[in-house]
């Protein structure tokens, strides 16, 4: 992994800071980081790839255990895909609306998954899960754990897209301090080993327009969530 310089957080004009990140990266544990528009060069690779597969899949708002419906509509590509239901959380091998195998997930896709694991110290990443999430203005993602998948010695891979976001990266229990981490265009968090059960989130997104998506965030989460 390169060297890292000091993590940046959140001033009232961070959004303009974008730019001169790139090529970056920002620490956030001993086992995570933040590699500063290190997707930037594939984006127009990945697009429409991502059309493709929300063509097939469409995002939806999926219903908690607890009955309420998620704010933030998803979908997913690859052999296995992550739902949420009034049965609970889990991976299935089809999309549970249309009963359909969930679409292929691109070799752009895992590739970009495989190199920025690989950039921070993750060698031999082959995700079977692109979980992809669509934020609109308001839309935030509580604290949470990512626990669900069966082996825990593979990093989580996140590929954010879009308009600005706050990431929160808080501790290894719910009720530790969250840092508030700034997102761009480009940038992908990895986190495993030691950091691998980190809570982390969304803050409510911030109205703002980007040219590739307007005022919406994407953001690819790759997972190995099958058996190890």
């Amino acid at each position: 992994m390169r060297p890292c310089g000091p993590v940046l957080t959140t001033t009232p004009d961070f959004f303009a800071d974008e730019l001169p990140l790139a090529g970056s990266c920002a620490p956030l544990g001993v086992a995570a980081v933040v590699l500063r528009g290190f997707a930037l060069a594939r984006v127009d690779v990945l697009w429409p790839l991502l059309q493709a597969v929300v063509a097939q899949a469409p995002f939806r708002h999926m219903v908690t255990p607890g009955g309420l419906k998620m704010s933030v509509p998803l979908t997913s590509c690859g052999p296995l895909g992550w739902t949420s239901s009034r049965a609970g959380y889990r991976y299935q091998g089809a999309d549970p609306a249309s009963g359909r195998p969930w679409p292929a997930m691109p070799a752009a896709f895992a590739a970009l998954a495989r190199d920025a694991a690989a950039e921070a110290g993750f060698t031999g990443f082959a995700p079977d899960a692109c979980l992809i999430n669509r934020y609109l203005p308001g839309s935030r993602l509580a604290l949470h754990q990512d626990r669900n998948e069966r082996d825990f010695s593979q990093p989580i891979v996140s590929v954010s897209l879009g308009v600005p976001a706050v990431f929160l990266w808080g501790g290894l229990q719910r009720g530790a301090r969250a840092r508030r981490v700034p997102l761009f265009h480009g940038d992908v968090a990895v986190w495993g080993g030691a950091d691998r059960l980190r809570y982390h989130g969304i803050a409510p997104l911030r109205e703002s327009v980007h040219p590739l998506t307007g005022s919406e965030r994407i953001n690819l989460t790759f997972r190995k969530a099958g058996p190890a």
